[in-house]
């Protein structure tokens, strides 16, 4: 790293990814707090006084917090907030570790949900214990890089963004500091993602109510742990002392670890989502980087918004369905017989050998009418 570089930047130079090829320029500078600096000159902020509030306890993934699927009264101010942790997670069966940026603690980060039309207040924190700076783009915000401008944030400071909900769907967010600091943050865990209702609710192509009974939210997360010379996967004391080594496996585009929810197995076990027979579950599923391809073994996509867009109608009894990287897509599915279903990205190399592959527990009444094993195995003859 070249030591002239000067850290002392400002958030434009940042945010028009001029700033640095290293990461000494993402730890901590003094930077000024303008809002001015990032190319976002605002006017004073509206007031909402005439709106209610509503303040939201975000629930760590696969889970969602409390909502409503259909709107009760009009247009409100929703407030979330969000803490950044950079933080050591371990990947897979065999300890290898990532030194992740997280919203939360979590990754992916926490799905939101709100109404269109609603105003979405975030107070985005980044602690002292933290050694970058970081900020947040939602996809479903409008202006500012979708908020990312605004929000630029070094440790020991946080601040406060307010956008309106005009778009129904589903929609990733994401830190995107700038230049090399964007992709490596986001393949670092930095990504979640918000669910905008429409106000009344869900409906297939014709119109008709969707309801679900419950709700299950699935980050997809690639990773490119660098390995040593004997090819064993290498460890850090910190985010930034791996960067140089990451960023050489980055430019491959081939992760080392494909997974749900943060790690291998992390949506199997005693952690598999829970299910039962009659009932109707919406899965959104977000990939803030890659493509990726949905396939639930042993049932369907009843109702699908591959890209996520609820204005859209969906399609209908799919087998596997596609979600372009930087979207969140969602799937409503009725289970209709009870056991153990695999949830994977049916790219099977990366379902099976890279990690992403959940489970749903479903419990309930077998339907010999649907499956029935006619004859067991017996020899043949």
């Amino acid at each position: 790293m070249d030591a002239d570089v000067d850290i002392n930047v400002s958030r434009r130079s940042l945010l028009a990814g001029a700033a640095f090829a290293g990461v000494l320029g993402a730890i901590v500078a003094s930077v000024p707090a303008a809002a001015e600096e990032s190319g976002v000159v605002t006017g004073p902020v509206p007031s909402l006084a005439h709106l209610p509030r509503k303040k939201v306890e975000l629930a760590p993934p696969p889970f969602v917090h409390p909502h409503e699927q259909i709107a009760a009264s009009g247009p409100q101010v929703v407030e979330f907030t969000l803490t950044i942790e950079e933080k050591e997670m371990v990947l897979d069966e065999y300890g290898t570790t990532v030194q992740a940026m997280t919203f939360n603690g979590s990754v992916p980060a926490p799905l939101m949900v709100v109404h269109q039309d609603d105003y979405v207040e975030l107070t985005l924190i980044n602690p002292d214990t933290n050694m970058m700076q970081h900020n947040i783009d939602f996809h479903a915000a409008t202006g500012a890089l979708g908020g990312g401008g605004l929000t630029l944030i070094n440790p020991g400071e946080q601040v406060k963004l307010r956008f309106k909900a005009t778009r129904p769907g589903t929609f990733v967010y994401h830190c995107a500091p700038g230049g090399p600091m964007i992709p490596w943050h986001v393949v670092s865990g930095m990504n979640g993602a918000i669910m905008v209702l429409p106000r009344d609710g869900l409906k297939d192509g014709l119109g008709k109510p969707l309801k679900y009974d419950r709700i299950y939210y699935v980050g997809e997360q690639d990773y490119y742990v660098p390995r040593d010379e004997e090819g064993n996967f290498k460890t850090y004391a910190s985010a930034g002392d791996g960067y140089d080594d990451m960023l050489r496996v980055m430019k491959t585009l081939t992760p080392t670890h494909e997974v749900f929810n943060g790690a291998v197995g992390s949506l199997t076990g005693e952690n598999a989502m829970k299910a039962s027979v009659g009932e109707t579950v919406l899965i959104v599923h977000s990939q803030a980087n890659r493509d990726t391809r949905p396939h639930l073994i042993g049932g369907h996509g009843d109702y699908v918004w591959a890209t996520g867009k609820f204005r859209n109608a969906p399609e209908v009894d799919l087998e596997t369905w596609h979600i372009p990287g930087g979207c969140a897509g969602a799937a409503l599915y009725t289970f209709r017989q009870p056991g153990i279903y695999a949830y994977v990205n049916h790219n099977l190399i990366e379902a099976v050998e890279l990690g992403a592959t959940a489970h749903f527990v479903v419990d309930g009444d077998w339907d010999d009418d649907l499956m029935t094993q006619v004859q067991p195995p017996t020899p043949i003859g």
